[in-house]
């Protein structure tokens, strides 16, 4: 399973979903990634994803499910800060939380995408 984080142009979601469903129509294989967040600029989006949470999203993955306090103790980090960051991640389903209330990173693969410049 993977996410991709971009950078996306207004309108650019329509003009995709239509591609998207023109390939379908046509029979073609279209499972890139199973979740797309797009933030409309890199300010945007490094404000979103903070260098404390990329570090936070790389640690959860190799802990695997752990509560938010143990993830905290185990990055270094002030509790309080550390659920900040984690209500964050999860509000960009970045991160999920499993049933015994415990966050862990559902993406086998996350790829942060960007293009700076004119083509963007």
């Amino acid at each position: 399973m993977k996410a991709i984080v971009e950078i996306v142009k207004k309108g650019q979601y329509f003009d995709d979903a239509m591609a998207l469903a023109k390939r379908i129509d046509a029979g073609e294989s279209v499972l890139s990634a199973d979740y797309h967040l797009g933030f409309t600029s890199a300010p945007r989006l490094f404000a979103e994803l903070t260098p404390a949470r990329l570090s936070l999203i790389e640690t959860l993955k190799d802990a695997g499910p752990v509560t938010v306090y143990a993830l905290a103790k185990r990055a270094g980090r002030n509790y309080s800060n550390v659920h900040r960051d984690i209500t964050k991640l999860l509000e960009h389903r970045l991160v999920a939380r499993d049933d015994e209330g415990r966050v862990y990173v559902p993406w086998d693969e996350i790829q942060i995408r960007m293009t700076l410049g004119q083509a963007a």
